[in-house]
Order: C-alpha cells, then structure tokens, then sequence
C-alpha cells in the first residue's frame, strides 16, 4: 500500500483497525438504508395492488358534483310543479282529484329524468377517472359494491312507490333519504370510506325531516344537492386534485 512507507507501523495498524471498519460500517449503513427503501416501495406497491383487488377506488368526485347539480335543478322543477296545486300562499292537503294525479304523474317524470342525469354522469366521470388510472369499470369489487348498494335501494324503492300508490306524501322525501343513506353505507365497505359518512349525513337529515314533513322538498334538496356538492368536492380535492 502507498501509505504504508508514511506511517509507522502502529499508525498502519490503527488505519486498518479504525478507519476502514469505519468506512465499510457507512457502506453497510448506505446500503441498508437503499434496502429499507426498496422494502417500503414494494410494501406501497402490494398495499395498492390489494386495495385495487378490494376497493373500487375509481369513484370520482365531479360525479358527486354533478349528482349534486342535477338534484338541485330537479327540485327547481318540482317546486314550480308544487306551486300551481297548493296556491302560492296557502298549504292545503287535497291529495285526490284529477289535478292532483297530473301533478304526480309530472313529479315521477322530474324524479326519473334527475336518476337518469345522475346515473349518467357518474358512469362518465368513474369511467374517465378509471381510464386516467388504467382501471377497469367493471370488476369484482364493482358488482360488490352495486350489489350491497342495490339491496337497500331497490328495498327503498319498492317502499317510496307504495307510498306514492296510496297518496302517503308526507315521508316520501325522508324514506329517499334514509334508505339512500342505508345504500351508501352498505356499500361502503368496497369502495372509499368517505362514502360512509355520506350515507351517515343522509340517514341523519332523513331523519331530521320526519319531524318537518311539510319541508320534504327542501330537506330532498339538501340532501341530493348540496351533500353530493359537498362530498364531491372534498372528495376531488383528497384524490384528485394532484393528478
């Protein structure tokens, strides 16, 4: 070695016995510490992979927004329908008469036309978001998540047309959101957990609606339309703001 003739011996011995155990301890600890890193990607990657395989993560928030927007112009519609029947200062309960199955026949239309808008408008935002993710639409964790949110909707459903059958007016705005709000928190275990306290909001406003049934429309509107505005938003900021 070069440095050998510079240094005694005792010198030498102690370059050898200190200084290089030294440097190969830094390599060892540079080395590990590009291990851990490599470990810890890897763990991200497998942690991914099992909530692609788990979750259907491909919600997006502007669907949510929209949603939202359609409820809020649906309510508009419904309430000018409202208006004509009961007199613009008066609230009166004549539930029967011709004038009265028009005004639910155009109720159905608006509710119809507003699901339509909404179903539509998710599917293309989900759709957009799990293309952008190279994620497939239609998976196992999708036909979970519709199956456990059907159950509760189609019940719901079901339920809020006898209602409408037999003239039952009153809580047919609160029976839409409770059970929706059952929905979202049924499915909410295959897809992100913010869907959970969606559903929890809605089952709770639902509620709160059953002791002002004369105000059916406006808590609908909350509940379908600034919720889901709301939720969306928050939603699009936490997941989607960055991509």
């Amino acid at each position: 070695m070069e440095f050998e003739g510079a240094f005694s011996e005792g010198e030498t011995k102690k370059i050898w016995n200190y200084e290089f155990p030294v440097l190969t301890l830094c390599y060892k600890v540079l080395f590990m510490n590009e291990q851990n890193q490599q470990t810890l990607e890897t763990l991200q990657d497998i942690k991914r992979i099992m909530e692609r395989s788990s979750r259907f993560i491909s919600l997006s928030g502007l669907s949510g927004i929209a949603a939202g927007i359609c409820a809020l112009v649906g309510a508009w519609f419904a309430n000018k329908e409202f208006g004509p029947y009961y007199g613009r200062y008066e609230y009166r309960e004549e539930y029967s008469g011709e004038d009265f199955e028009q005004l639910k026949f155009r109720l159905l239309v608006i509710a119809l036309a507003v699901l339509a808008a909404a179903l539509a408008s998710a599917f293309y935002f989900t759709w957009r978001k799990a293309r952008h993710n190279k994620l497939p639409v239609w998976d196992l964790t999708a036909k979970r998540l519709s199956i456990n949110m059907l159950i509760p909707l189609v019940a719901g459903g079901l339920f809020i047309l006898a209602m409408y059958q037999y003239n039952e007016w009153r809580f047919i705005a609160p029976a839409c959101l409770i059970f929706y709000g059952l929905a979202l928190v049924n499915a909410s275990k295959y897809t992100l957990s913010d869907v959970r306290y969606l559903g929890l909001f809605q089952i709770l406003l639902g509620l709160i609606n059953t002791q002002f049934p004369e105000k059916g429309l406006y808590f609908w509107a909350a509940g379908f339309g600034l919720l889901h505005i709301i939720y969306g938003f928050v939603m699009w900021w936490k997941y989607e703001k960055n991509a």
